[in-house]
């Protein structure tokens, strides 16, 4: 790989273009997102990512931030934990296939894994989802303590999550944004309680849009920032209003 490979791969891994009419592309339609998107903190950032992802500038507005890490509970806390445990090299947890397969491979040594497929004799035996006795399922083997939980799809996995939370597992930060117009807003809501309540630093969105793809988007930008973080790009040790104070200089 020549020194200017390396380079394209560091700058748009996040954005996965593979080739200069790509990366054009890709770099056009970040400058015309953030146009309309604020750039100053890292939750703007994950603002971005979701316009980006949605096509529409107005879901800007339906991203929520919940939760703390070491520095606080401003709304920059569940972006630094994110970044941090894709630092620590944290498993990555997606509720289903599709939610997995579009979280980038490049940029960092987390291990993919996807719920989907465990737990089908709790499912048979309860009548439950396949997508919530998943989580238990895992939950049991411990693989969502320090784990970036993505759950994209299954309002039924974001709800088993939150009572695995509550009954005493933490995730390093989650990303949930499932989709639908069956108690899809109801479980993000809940995700959003258990993440105040129990200090769980989280990413959701308001309504009923979301979706496998945003939520892969979403955590692909806490791969982003982690990679700005070891080249030395970005501090991670700052909060919102520190960040915003450092743009405004």
């Amino acid at each position: 790989m020549t020194d200017g490979q390396q380079e394209f791969e560091k700058e748009y891994a996040d954005l996965g273009a593979t080739t200069q009419n790509a990366m054009d592309i890709a770099e056009t339609s970040m400058d015309i997102v953030r146009q309309f998107v604020p750039d100053e903190t890292l939750a703007d950032r994950v603002r971005q990512k979701s316009v980006h992802s949605m096509g529409d500038i107005e879901f800007q507005h339906l991203i929520e931030f919940t939760g703390s890490d070491d520095l606080g509970d401003d709304e920059d806390a569940p972006v630094r934990a994110g970044a941090q445990a894709v630092l620590e090299e944290a498993t990555i947890v997606t509720d289903i296939t599709m939610s997995k397969a579009g979280i980038t491979g490049r940029g960092h040594n987390c291990e993919k894994r996807k719920a989907i497929g465990n737990g089908a004799e709790l499912a048979k035996e309860t009548g439950m989802t396949r997508t919530a006795a998943s989580v238990l399922e895992l939950d049991k083997q411990g693989v969502y303590d320090g784990a970036i939980a993505t759950i994209g799809n299954a309002p039924t996995a974001a709800f088993a999550l939150a009572d695995c939370i509550e009954n005493g597992t933490r995730p390093a930060a989650i990303v949930a944004t499932p989709v639908g117009f069956v108690k899809a807003e109801e479980s993000r809501q809940r995700i959003r309680e258990v993440s105040e309540e129990y200090d769980v630093p989280a990413i959701t969105n308001v309504g009923r849009r979301g979706g496998s793809g945003l939520a892969a988007a979403l955590t692909n930008e806490l791969i982003h920032v982690a990679k700005d973080v070891r080249t030395d790009d970005l501090e991670l040790d700052l909060t919102a209003a520190q960040r915003a104070s450092q743009e405004d200089e």
